[in-house]
């Protein structure tokens, strides 16, 4: 179990859910500016999934946790992110690697009758650094 406290975003939905995980995978910044992070290095991230609705499906779930965990983890978890075709224009930083996990993990929910949303995507690259990406949206409906 991961025990972290994340930041918590302000919504209006009724249901939050949250979905921790843990990925092993490596990557290279490839820039002369990245220093140390031009070569190939690893990281366990951990990263955390902040899920929002007001509707629950058939099963009351607002979304499986299964999904989420198949659209994230099993998709980078021991993998060199550079590889992704999501990455074949864009360096895996941290920065990226939340706004990408967002786009994966939004396009799956809205295909979802219930329409949930993913709020914000938190990625902890090290034990002292992370990032979370939240979509700039004008309101929660």
């Amino acid at each position: 179990m991961i025990q972290q406290i994340y930041p918590t975003p302000y919504h209006g939905f009724k249901y939050e859910l949250n979905k921790d995980m843990q990925v092993a995978a490596a990557h290279y910044i490839d820039h002369p500016q990245a220093g140390k992070c031009q070569h190939i290095h690893g990281h366990t991230y951990f990263i955390n999934l902040t899920i929002g609705g007001d509707h629950l499906d058939e099963l009351g779930f607002l979304v499986d946790f299964k999904a989420l965990k198949q659209t994230v983890h099993d998709r980078f978890d021991h993998t060199l992110i550079n590889e992704d075709e999501r990455f074949s224009s864009n360096p895996p930083s941290t920065e990226k690697m939340a706004e990408t996990i967002y786009e994966l993990v939004e396009t799956k929910l809205q295909k979802l009758d219930n329409r949930p949303t993913c709020l914000q995507v938190f990625v902890r690259e090290t034990p002292t650094s992370y990032v979370t990406f939240r979509p700039k949206r004008q309101s929660y409906e």
